[in-house]
């Protein structure tokens, strides 16, 4: 039988990608579209992180600067015209954000503003906080982005959980004070450094209470 943690939070920061929705065969889709078309070999691609890390990091990575700007575009537009057919939900998510005030949480993604609405809203999440690649300027694992959201919301970092499927994003809750909860989804369990780790979000129950909320993993 699953051991069950009891976590008392002021807010829950999400990621999204591989956290509420799963984008995986869209964004190897497009990704790998967008490689051909810039020349990048099969080889280059593999050596790069993909999954949790902003797409001008990636883009950095592996084109000249001068053509970044261009090529960052250039997937964004990819991505979103992908987005119809290529994003469901994940076990899990539509339970527990409808048991959340939406004072409560935030989504926190590594996609332009553009491209992670586009998503949510293809799956009917309408998050009332979104930080998106556009609102910071250091992406996961830099704490920024989920420093950011704690501002918005009003809350104090280290009364924040932070929900993540990446090891990227996780460092960058570690790195802001906030407890963290992985999801297997994308990664082994192995690879996942957090507080608690849990398969999905179906293991994850939460309750408003007067003082925030009460959160109930089974990992």
């Amino acid at each position: 039988m699953p051991a069950l943690t009891t976590l008392h939070a002021e807010a829950l920061l999400f990621d999204n990608d591989g956290t509420l929705v799963s984008s995986l065969e869209s964004v190897h889709r497009c990704w790998t579209r967008w490689a051909g078309e810039y020349g990048i070999t099969a080889e280059e691609f593999a050596r790069v992180e993909l999954h949790g890390r902003p797409a001008a990091e990636i883009a950095a990575d592996l084109l000249p600067a001068g053509v970044v700007a261009e090529a960052v575009a250039r997937i964004e537009q990819l991505e979103v015209e992908d987005v119809a057919g290529g994003v469901v939900l994940l076990p899990g998510t539509a339970r527990l954000l409808a048991s959340l005030p939406a004072e409560r949480w935030a989504v926190v993604t590594s996609a332009t503003r553009r491209l992670g609405e586009a998503r949510l809203e293809a799956v009917g999440i309408r998050p009332k906080t979104l930080i998106a690649a556009d609102d910071v300027s250091r992406g996961k694992p830099d704490p920024e982005p989920f420093l950011l959201a704690a501002r918005r919301l009003g809350v104090d970092p280290a009364r924040c959980v932070v929900f993540e499927d990446a090891p990227a994003g996780l460092a960058a809750g570690r790195a802001a004070g906030m407890t963290t909860v992985a999801l297997a989804t994308t990664h082994d369990p192995a690879e996942l450094d957090a507080d608690v780790v849990v398969g999905d979000l179906s293991a994850v129950s939460a309750q408003a209470t007067a003082r925030g909320v009460e959160i109930t993993a089974a990992g």
